[in-house]
Formats: C-alpha cells, sequence, structure tokens
C-alpha cells in the first residue's frame, strides 16, 4: 500500500456522515473511514450513486441471501471504482490553476513532493516543466477508503426461529463484505476486543501477507490505552493477524461513544506507546512470525511496520505539530470540525446551522446510547426534538426500524433499549415496583434518555440525497465543535490543519490536553452524583484510581510544559493549576464530612 500523502486522516462519524467521503475527497489522497453498522443506508447510497455517476444497480434486498455482506460488497466495489476513474482523470488534467490536479498538490502539507510540485511551478523552460509535471502524476495517489466495525454491534440473527449460523451476526457478516470487496484498504476495529469476529477475519486471505510480504486488507485497532493495543495485538497474532495499525482515541475528547472508564489521558497514553513502541512491535513479531510459520504461510524476516496514530479534541495546527512531533506518531485523525465543511461529510443544511450556532450547553455527554456507553450529543437534533416529543404524547421510545443495537435480554427477545417495546416493558416493571417517588422519577429519566441512533444517525444522508424525506437526524459532533462556527471549504480546513490558515472562532480555547481533563473531571462528578442518587454501584475503588488519574495527569503535563517553547506555557501551568486546585477539592462516596449536603455539593 502507498504512503499517503496526508499527515491525517477523517475518522468515521456516526453511521452516515462519513459513507460516501471517499467519494469526495479520497482522489486528493485523503483518507477516509465509512461505518459498515447499517447496510440498509449502504444500499441506499450504492442505488444514489449509481444513478449519480451512470453505474448499473442490481438492487439485493434484505430478503436476499447474505444481503448484509453482499449489499457492503457491491457498495465497497462501487466506491473502488469510481475512486480510481476520478483519481485517472485528476492525473489527466492540465497543471492550471482550478485543475483537479492542482488542488491536489496545493492541498499537501510541506513534504519532498510539495517541493517537487513547486520546483515545477518555478521552472521556466518547458521541457523541464513537463518531465517534472510526468513525476508528479506518477506520484498521485488516492486516500484509503477504510471502514469500521463496532465490535460490539454484532447481533445475531434468526429465520423461522432457528438461530443462523455465526457468520450472519452482523459484525461478522460486515466483516465478511469487506474482505470480499476489491479495496485495498484497512478495516478500524473500534470499541474492543470481539473474539470471534477476531478468529473469523483470519478465515480470509487478503489480512496475510503474499510472498513479497504484501498486503490487501489490513488491520487498525482503536484503543484508548496501551495495555488495550498489547492484548488485542497479541490475540490477532496469534491468529496470524498483523496490527498494521493503532489509532488511539481520547477517551473523552472525541465525538460519538466515549470511553472513558479508565481514565486514560491521551498524553500520558501516547507517552507509553512512544516509550514502548519498539517492545510492541517485537512481541507482536515474535508471536505473528511463530503463528505463520505454523499455518505454513509465508512471514517476514522481520517485525512489520505498526503505525502509531492519534485522535479526539485536535483543534490547532500547533497541537497537531506537537503530537507529531513529541511523541513520534506517524497520523493524526480530524473528525468533529469536519462536519462544518460540506465538501467532505453529510451533514443536513438544517443540522450545519443548528453546530455553527451550537452553544456550550447543546453539545452535552448523554445517556442516549442504547449500548449503555456515554455518548456526545447534539441537544437540539431532530432526533432529540422527536424523542422529546415522543415522551409528551404518552409514545416514549422509536419504533426500531433497523433493530441493529437489539442487544438487552432483560425481557427475553433481544430489543433495543432506546425501542418502543424496551420502554413500555421497562416502565410497566418500574411501576410495579415499590419504590421511592424520587428513586422512581430518576430511573424514569435513564430510561426514557435513551435514543435511536442506529436509524437517526442516518438521517442526514437521508436528506441530503431525498432517500427518506421524513427523517430525524441525531448529530454525534464532539465536544471539539464550540470553536468552530461557521460552514468551511476542504481547502480552509486542511490549511487549518497545516497551519497556513486559522479558522478558529475562540481564540482563548483551552489546549487540548487542559480540556481533556477538564471532561474528565466533569465525567468524575457526575458519576459521584450518581452514586449519591443510588442510580450507580461502583465500587470505591473506581472513584479513588479515576480521581489519582487525574492528578497523576496534572503532574505529567506540569512536566511535559518543558517541551514548549512558546507563549503558551504560562497559561497552561495555570490553568493545570486551577484544575489540581478543582480536583483536590472534589471529595468522593465515603470520603466525605458525614453531612449528605456537603458531598452533595462537593459532587456539584
Amino acid at each position: 500500500m502507498h504512503t499517503q500523502p496526508h499527515s491525517f486522516h477523517i475518522p468515521v462519524m456516526g453511521t452516515g456522515f462519513t459513507v460516501d467521503t471517499p467519494l469526495r475527497i479520497a482522489r486528493f489522497g485523503i483518507s477516509s473511514v465509512i461505518s459498515l453498522v447499517d447496510d440498509e443506508l449502504i444500499e441506499q447510497i450504492r442505488q444514489y450513486h449509481c444513478a449519480q455517476f451512470r453505474e448499473p444497480y442490481e438492487p439485493i434486498t434484505a430478503a436476499d441471501p447474505d444481503a448484509r455482506a453482499r449489499r457492503i460488497t457491491a457498495y465497497l466495489d462501487m466506491v473502488d471504482r469510481l475512486v480510481k476513474k476520478q483519481l485517472a482523470l485528476l492525473k489527466a488534467a492540465p497543471f492550471e490553476p482550478g485543475s483537479e490536479i492542482t488542488r491536489y498538490y496545493e492541498l499537501l502539507p510541506p513534504s519532498a513532493l510539495k517541493d517537487t510540485y513547486l520546483r515545477m511551478l518555478a521552472t521556466p523552460g518547458a521541457e523541464e516543466k513537463a518531465l517534472l509535471q510526468e513525476e508528479l502524476r506518477q506520484k498521485v495517489v488516492a486516500g484509503r477508503i477504510d471502514v469500521n466495525i463496532m465490535t460490539k454491534l454484532d447481533v445475531d440473527h434468526y429465520a423461522n426461529g432457528e438461530k443462523l449460523p455465526a457468520e450472519y451476526a452482523d459484525a461478522m457478516a460486515a466483516l465478511r463484505g469487506f474482505a470480499l470487496s476489491t479495496t485495498q484498504s484497512a478495516i478500524v476495529f473500534s470499541a474492543g476486543i470481539n473474539q470471534r469476529l477476531y478468529t473469523y477475519a483470519a478465515r480470509f486471505d487478503g489480512f496475510f501477507p503474499d510472498a513479497q510480504g504484501r498486503f490487501k486488507k489490513r488491520i487498525i485497532v482503536k484503543v484508548s490505552d496501551y495495555r488495550s493495543a498489547l492484548i488485542q495485538g497479541k490475540f490477532l497474532a496469534k491468529r496470524g493477524l498483523w496490527v498494521s495499525e493503532f489509532r488511539i482515541e481520547s477517551g473523552l475528547n472525541c465525538g460519538g461513544h466515549a470511553f472513558a472508564a479508565e481514565c486514560n489521558l491521551i498524553g500520558p497514553v501516547l507517552e507509553q506507546f512512544k516509550n514502548n513502541r519498539q517492545t510492541l512491535q517485537q512481541s507482536l513479531y515474535q508471536i505473528y512470525s511463530k503463528t505463520l510459520s505454523d499455518l505454513g504461510r509465508p512471514f517476514p524476516a522481520h517485525p512489520l511496520e505498526v503505525r502509531i496514530t492519534a485522535q479526539g479534541g485536535i483543534g490547532t495546527a500547533r497541537e497537531d505539530r506537537f503530537l507529531l512531533r513529541y511523541y513520534h506518531i506517524d497520523g493524526t485523525g480530524w473528525g468533529t470540525p469536519f462536519m462544518l465543511v460540506p465538501e467532505v461529510t453529510n451533514v443536513d443544511p438544517m443540522h450545519i446551522e443548528k453546530l455553527c450556532n451550537a452553544r456550550r450547553e447543546d453539545i452535552y455527554l448523554s445517556n442516549a446510547s442504547p449500548l449503555g456507553v456515554p455518548f456526545w450529543n447534539l441537544r437540539t437534533s431532530a432526533s432529540e426534538e422527536k424523542r422529546r416529543q415522543r415522551i409528551e404524547h404518552g409514545k416514549p421510545g422509536s419504533p426500531c426500524p433497523k433493530s441493529l443495537i437489539a442487544l438487552n435480554t432483560e425481557f427475553i427477545k433481544p430489543l433495543c433499549t432506546a425501542s418502543r417495546a424496551y420502554i413500555s416493558q421497562k416502565l410497566k416493571k418500574l411501576r410495579e415496583e415499590n419504590l421511592p417517588a424520587a428513586e422512581v422519577d430518576l430511573i424514569k429519566e435513564r430510561i426514557l434518555e435513551k435514543s435511536c441512533i442506529c436509524h437517526d444517525l442516518a438521517g442526514s444522508v437521508s436528506l441530503n440525497y431525498n432517500t427518506d424525506p421524513k427523517a430525524s437526524p441525531a448529530v454525534c459532533c464532539g465536544p471539539n465543535i464550540r470553536n468552530f462556527n461557521r460552514i468551511f471549504s476542504l481547502e480552509e480546513m486542511v490549511n487549518h490543519i497545516y497551519g497556513r490558515l486559522s479558522i478558529m472562532v475562540n481564540s482563548d480555547r483551552p489546549h487540548m490536553f487542559i480540556e481533556e481533563i477538564r471532561l474528565n473531571l466533569d465525567y468524575l462528578r457526575g458519576e459521584i452524583r450518581s452514586f449519591s442518587q443510588r442510580m450507580s454501584n461502583r465500587p470505591q475503588s473506581f472513584f479513588e484510581t479515576f480521581k489519582a488519574g487525574l492528578l497523576d495527569g496534572i503532574d505529567y503535563y506540569r512536566g511535559l510544559t518543558r517541551q514548549f517553547i512558546d507563549e503558551h506555557r504560562e497559561k497552561f501551568l495555570e490553568e493545570l493549576k486551577n484544575l489540581q486546585d478543582e480536583i483536590e477539592r472534589t471529595y468522593l462516596p465515603g470520603k466525605c464530612e458525614p453531612d449528605a449536603a456537603v458531598c452533595n455539593t462537593a459532587a456539584r
């Protein structure tokens, strides 16, 4: 696989926001990630683009055999085919203002390739200029068409009352759809280990190197800490599968689902990867090479590359450069800000406007996800408005049109906790329990907070392409959206990432490391509040470990300021001190004065 010309990628966003992003920007060398959660949406978008690009379209209905996997394969094959056509046209374009090949090279960061382009522009001789232009055409490469599987979304399926084989479960079928596609790209595994899914991947030759050590399909694992990378990397290596990249994401300073349980601050985590990178690579290689040898497959004589990238809350070129240079990572991910770039992502006009006007309180860490994981939500979205309307009309819960998160078996039949069927039964059960009124109100609020994210996260693209004019979009932007307040072009956002332009509205925005500590402190206070309301049964050790992790993070970042060589150091240290004072004043359950009011005040 070619070295990518850009130092950033666009991560997966929701189920629909990046569903066709490769068709928009892959020809400019920018890699992005498609969600494989919603095969119904994928089929609709395939139909739409086949019509737009005059491609033949044969529908794959839900009733067809192996429909989910076949829909995904057909869609990825189409995207791969169209991107290759786009790239061929770009390579053939003239080097003139406004042409696609000129745009390709103007977007690039400083590099040897960009230097060649600038030398071509400055060359007066026609013959030498033509030779340089031909060299530049040969070096144009597309961004990767990567895909994402949220490993926990692996619903089993039934036919005529009989459970189908495991390979027809949602994540398994999605993996098969990707593995059988023509794309030479990577699959991102997110949300933790799924043993049967990882084992199943070893059944596809594309994930194994050929005699020259080349892969058709690569594996990326999204993690929030080093230990998870080591565990998952070893599990895959024992099956002859190599992790080409560990994608480190901030637990809370991100969009969508937020995994904050262990207080893994991104700076200390990146430091651990930096210090143990060679050890990680070597330990995985030892297992990997032995497994391939035992399988009778060719294996590389030396450890393969393991890329390390980071994402979550990056907002300035200064932060981006610091991550790349200090931690020696190979790339960064920029997600949420691209929701304001219509050329890149699929957000409908109404919700772009809502994002541009969003106040701090409009972006909140909710309990909306049926997965039981904290979820960044736009409070003013149509999905949230509809959820509240259903409650007001006495019909809470979603009709659950897709059942992609029907995982709860409390009432025997697997149900989504945001569905009307589940909520009605849950509320009935609550009424039958003899609980204090205040406790009932809190439990009821938690039950009703669940939202139909698997369907509604596709709402924006459904409105944009008129596949569902009545869609009510949900929006899962991260808190970083607060720092951007208008629509941007691709050029503006890329120039912002590379420091050629600043488009941030909030010049006093805290550094991403400071913001992450603040988000984690807010999360801890929320967990203390839930505990005091008897809505959480977390052990005392959780609160102690979390608070200690925050204070350790303060110490780490205070030491890190020695690497800062600009005027931002003093402000950073001042903000660290203020946060340290707040953390130290935060009383933990079991550590407060006897007066409960004091504990509750501290938690707030």
